[in-house]
C-alpha cells in the first residue's frame, strides 16, 4: 500500500459517525503497510531495524516491528518525506541548552483528525456541537509555535469552543484576573466551563489561590470538566497525581471524576485519556484510540510481559505515518483488565530511570555505526 492509501483508509477510520471500531485485523493490516512504508522511506530507521535483521521480508506480525526509543527524536530527523516538505515541526519542552526531541510533518491532516476524534470521544461527549467557552492554562500558538500540546488546544478551540475561549498563560504568567471573570460569566449563565492545561500550571494556579477566602468564585458549573497533562514532576517538586486531582477538583467544586488527564508525547501523532467521562463508574485508566495500540514490555529483552503485569510502554500509533510508528517510550505501566481477563486500557505508572538515556544511546550507536558502515563501503 502506498502512504496516500494507509492515509486515505485511515481518515475514513478517525471519522466514522459512530464510535471508531476496534478491528485488530484492521490495525494490524495498516500497521504492517506502514513499517514497510518507513522502513524503506525513513533511512534512520531503516538501518536501526537491519541492525537487528527485523525487515519486511521477516516482520509479519505488530509484536515484531522494531519500536525507536523515544529519545531517538532528539539525535534523528526521523521522518519519511524530503526535508523542504515539511510544514510543521514540533518539539519536546527543555531549556535552550537541551538536544530537543523533533516531529517533523508535512501535512497536519492525519495529525488533526486523530487529536480531535479522541478528544470528541473522551473528552467533550455531550458538549460535543454546543461551542462551550475554554479557557487554556498555556501559552498560545504565536508564543509557542513549537508546542504540539498548544496546537492541540488551537485546534479544540477552533473546532469545539466558543469564540471567547482564550489562553490564559502569557510571558510566563497565568492571567487570574481572565479566568475570574470566565468563571463568573459562566456561573451567571449557569453554562459549562473549560479549563485546560499542563499539571503544573494547575499547581501554580492552586498555589496562587492557596489563601483566597473567596471560594465561591472559583465553583465551576454543572457539566464543567477540566484536562491537566504534562506529568506531575516540576523544576523545584512533585505532586502526586491523585493529589493533584483532588485538590483541582476540590477547589473548582467537580466530582473527582471530571477531572482528566491526558497521556501524550511529543513524537506521537494521538494522545490517551482518562476514562471516567466516558465510564463513569468503572475503574479509571487510560483509554487508547482504535488507530493506536499500547503494549508492555520487559526493558531488557522486548517482550511483551504478560497481561497485567508492569513493563515497559511501547506504543503503536498509526497516526505517525510520516514519521515512526511504534515508539518505545521511558514510562512504566500495566494494562488494565476486567474481571474476565481481556484488556480495557492501561495505566502509567511513572518513569524507568535510565530508560530514555540508555534506549537512545543504544538506537544512536546503531544508527550512526551502520551510517559510517555505509560510507566506507
Amino acid at each position: 500500500m502506498s502512504r496516500a492509501q494507509i492515509e486515505t483508509e485511515l481518515l475514513a477510520w478517525m471519522r466514522e459517525d459512530s464510535a471508531p471500531d476496534e478491528d485488530a485485523a484492521r490495525f494490524e493490516r495498516l500497521a504492517l503497510a506502514i513499517f514497510v512504508f518507513q522502513f524503506e522511506s525513513c533511512e534512520p530507521y531503516q538501518r536501526f531495524c537491519a541492525s537487528m535483521n527485523q525487515t519486511p521480508a521477516s516482520v509479519d506480525r505488530l509484536e515484531a516491528i522494531p519500536p525507536v526509543p523515544a529519545g531517538a527524536f532528539k539525535e534523528f530527523a526521523l521522518r519519511c518525506f524530503p526535508a523542504e516538505a515539511t510544514c510543521k515541526t514540533f518539539r519536546t519542552s527543555g531549556t535552550s541548552l537541551d538536544r530537543r526531541g523533533e516531529l517533523h510533518l508535512d501535512t497536519l491532516v492525519l495529525y488533526e483528525a486523530s487529536l480531535l476524534a479522541s478528544l470528541q470521544r473522551y473528552f467533550m461527549l455531550d458538549l460535543c456541537g454546543t461551542g462551550p467557552e475554554m479557557h487554556f492554562l498555556a501559552p498560545s500558538g504565536e508564543e509557542s509555535p513549537d508546542s504540539s500540546l498548544t496546537h492541540m488546544f488551537e485546534v479544540l478551540r477552533r473546532e469545539e469552543g466558543s469564540p471567547t475561549s482564550t489562553f490564559d498563560l502569557r510571558d510566563g504568567s497565568l492571567d487570574l484576573d481572565s479566568l475570574v471573570e470566565a468563571i463568573r460569566s459562566a456561573q451567571s449563565r449557569n453554562e459549562p466551563l473549560i479549563v485546560a492545561g499542563t499539571s503544573f500550571a494547575f499547581v501554580h494556579l492552586l498555589d496562587a489561590l492557596a489563601d483566597t477566602e473567596d471560594t465561591d468564585r472559583w465553583l465551576l458549573p454543572t457539566g464543567s470538566r477540566l484536562m491537566e497533562t504534562g506529568g506531575f514532576k516540576g523544576r523545584s517538586r512533585v505532586v502526586p497525581r491523585e493529589e493533584l486531582r483532588t485538590a483541582i477538583a476540590s477547589r473548582f467544586g467537580l466530582d473527582e471524576r471530571a477531572v482528566v488527564n491526558q497521556y501524550g508525547m511529543t513524537e506521537l501523532g494521538s494522545q490517551f485519556y482518562d476514562s471516567t467521562l466516558l465510564d463513569p463508574y468503572g475503574p479509571r485508566r487510560k483509554l487508547t484510540p482504535p488507530w493506536t495500540r499500547v503494549r508492555f514490555v520487559d526493558p531488557a529483552s522486548g517482550v511483551d510481559v504478560p497481561a497485567g503485569d508492569l513493563g515497559q510502554i511501547v506504543i503503536h500509533d498509526l497516526a505517525n505515518t510520516g514519521s515512526v510508528a511504534a515508539i518505545q517510550t521511558a514510562d512504566l505501566g500495566r494494562a488494565i483488565l476486567d474481571s474476565d481477563g481481556r484488556e480495557i486500557g492501561f495505566d502509567v505508572a511513572g518513569r524507568e530511570v535510565g530508560a530514555e538515556a540508555r534506549g537512545c544511546s543504544i538506537a544512536t550507536d546503531v544508527m550512526l555505526d551502520a551510517s559510517m558502515l555505509r560510507v566506507e563501503s
